[in-house]
């Protein structure tokens, strides 16, 4: 009787706060019930974990969830999704109480769920999921995680035979969890335009996760993902993996999968693998490579973090980012270099305040690769904030962005930004930032943006 009086009740609430704001209370009505009732998620009956997904990893969950749920939802199915981004166990709680009876019986057919990294292990043990996607396990946010070989243990402690794994193929760590799932599922790129080698003076040689010997990569599609193997024991990509994007065109946004040329939307290597797990994903859920490509094609991702503005005459294309991790700010860097006109490039990278201890870590600069964007026409880099900004420009530095069109701004404050951005010549400007300044920041180009 407890969970239905508490199920009416978070119902109401979460009914309250759609009616008040739609924008707001993606997880609240499920804080409340877990308040009241910690093993809430567990009495929810009519949940089929064969049709359970959770995705998760470092990098690429929230663009994988959103696009497994439109896949499956553009084929006619009834899903339930978190799309919103609330990923814990709250987040998980509203999604039940938004798409249950009033008797507690989950009314959709498939529950497709992104989920934090760090709670995975507490969610599954409530709701058995049968298939698992894992985009990567990466450096982030270290001063919740420590390091991802973390994650990895917290993962192999919570992975039964029972589940279907779908695996990064040139992520050694996910690919490592190969051995602990039921079945396993592997995604691929081939090489293309974008994948390169990198000078590995800056990097930590990566320990193999399941004998602790260095991973040697044959090249790089993103940061410290590409074809690998240990250089000791017998950890290595799949030669053969189960869905293998070929013949990248990011002109055309073009790939060849089994024989056939498939579109997709974004053009990035980031995107390509998230593509990749969604096919991968939807085919065992029993849609058709057809249903799967118009899909795609169609595909919208409301967790794009790319905007054009306008301001005093220039257009800003602002790509915000999670800080924390090289892959969001590699796929950033990716966006400008495809540019080949000249612009100026404005980077943000701040102390990262989600809880205490407050850090400022520059790790992952120097995963990333600057080289490209310095090789574009730059008519000059301002780097910004009271933390890293020198560790910014250094990284410009090694990468061959001439030392004098770099400006160093050893300060967040916004009225100085912009007065560099009002000195820059080139109306083409690009804004890299994490989450913290882009509210103020974005308020200040709107209230300066050309209008008419």
């Amino acid at each position: 009787m407890l969970f239905i009086l508490t199920l009416w009740l978070c119902k109401l609430i979460a009914a309250g706060i759609h009616l008040l704001d739609r924008s707001r209370g993606s997880s609240y009505s499920g804080m409340i019930a877990l308040r009241l009732m910690p093993d809430f998620v567990r009495r929810f009956k009519g949940i089929d974990p064969a049709k359970v997904v959770f995705i998760t990893g470092t990098n690429g969950k929230s663009t994988s969830t959103n696009l497994v749920a439109h896949t499956m939802a553009f084929a006619g199915k009834k899903i339930a999704s978190n799309v919103e981004g609330a990923n814990m166990m709250s987040g998980v709680a509203t999604t039940l109480i938004k798409n249950s009876t009033l008797g507690g019986r989950f009314n959709k057919e498939f529950l497709i769920l992104e989920i934090d990294e760090r709670s995975m292990p507490g969610i599954r043990e409530v709701l058995p999921a049968g298939h698992m996607g894992i985009t990567n396990l990466q450096k982030d946010q270290v001063q919740r995680n420590g390091d991802p070989d973390f994650i990895l243990r917290k993962f192999r402690g919570a992975i039964g035979k029972d589940m279907t794994l779908y695996l990064n193929n040139e992520e050694p760590r996910s690919k490592a969890l190969e051995d602990c799932a039921g079945q396993s599922v592997y995604f691929s790129i081939a090489s293309n335009s974008k994948t390169h080698t990198a000078d590995d003076f800056y990097r930590v040689s990566m320990p193999c996760p399941k004998c602790g010997h260095p991973i040697r990569y044959e090249a790089y599609n993103l940061a410290s993902i590409g074809p690998f193997a240990c250089s000791r024991c017998d950890h290595h990509s799949d030669p053969a993996p189960d869905v293998y994007l070929e013949n990248v065109d990011y002109a055309m946004r073009t790939f060849r999968l089994d024989g056939k040329i498939w579109s997709y939307p974004y053009a990035n290597p980031f995107y390509l693998y998230n593509y990749a797990m969604d096919i991968a994903i939807c085919r065992r859920l029993g849609l058709s490579d057809a249903q799967i490509r118009d899909a795609l094609a169609a595909f919208v991702n409301p967790a794009h973090r790319r905007e054009v503005l306008r301001y005093h005459g220039k257009q800003i294309h602002y790509l915000r980012m999670k800080q924390e991790n090289p892959e969001t700010l590699q796929s950033a860097l990716d966006t400008i270099a495809e540019d080949p006109g000249e612009k100026a490039v404005f980077i943000g990278l701040y102390e990262v305040k989600d809880f205490l201890p407050y850090y400022s870590n520059s790790f992952y600069f120097f995963d990333c690769d600057f080289a490209p964007v310095a090789k574009t026409p730059v008519e000059r880099y301002v780097v910004f904030s009271t933390t890293v900004c020198y560790d910014t420009a250094n990284c410009l530095r090694y990468a061959g962005a001439p030392e004098g069109r770099i400006t160093v701004l050893d300060t967040e404050d916004i009225p100085a930004i912009l007065t560099e951005l009002d000195k820059t010549k080139t109306s083409n400007i690009y804004f890299v930032t994490g989450m913290k300044p882009y509210k103020a920041l974005k308020k200040q180009f709107k209230q300066g943006g050309d209008h008419g």
